[in-house]
């Protein structure tokens, strides 16, 4: 009897890693991790009024909402990659280098991109995401929007956090 209850304590404790898989939901169940870097902005709409101030906190707000889109539903977990110079950007930065801060961070996928608007009524939005182990490029979209109003910015940042959720699993 003794060896019996030996032999189930070793198979149990053989098991346990599975278990607290199980109730933490393990990192399937969780999601892949996805990096999202700051996007960044050009205008060359040659339009005479300053909107500097505007398009950063619009491009804060949608890189935020975009950020908080992707957390939801568990599809991603959004790991934070730690860049120098701090914080991680394309304009600071190589895509090489960012891909390993994101790898060093967990990421399964980075995501990279930028909103260019070249028109007083039409606006770019250049998305890539990349898996991160194999560097392949899983996403490639230039979306174009229309307007330059908060409201035209947060239709924009639904479609595209619709697009990459709809990313197969990693």
């Amino acid at each position: 009897m003794r060896r019996f209850t030996l032999s189930m304590l070793t198979a149990c404790l053989s098991l346990a890693p599975s278990c607290v898989n199980a109730e933490d939901g393990g990192e399937k169940a969780r999601g892949a991790a996805i990096a999202v870097i700051d996007f960044d902005y050009i205008d060359t709409s040659g339009e005479e009024r300053d909107q500097r101030r505007e398009h950063e906190t619009r491009l804060n707000v949608f890189t935020r909402a975009l950020k908080d889109g992707l957390g939801e539903g568990g599809k991603f977990q959004l790991v934070t990659p730690v860049c120098q110079p701090d914080p991680c950007s394309l304009a600071g930065s190589t895509v090489s280098a960012i891909l390993a801060a994101a790898r060093e961070a967990g990421a399964g996928i980075l995501l990279i991109g930028g909103i260019h608007k070249m028109s007083t009524l039409v606006q770019w939005a250049k998305v890539e995401a990349i898996d991160v182990r194999t560097g392949r490029i899983v996403l490639d979209k230039l979306f174009t929007f229309r307007g330059d109003t908060d409201e035209a910015w947060r239709r924009a940042e639904a479609f595209i956090s619709d697009e990459i959720a709809a990313l197969p699993p990693s």
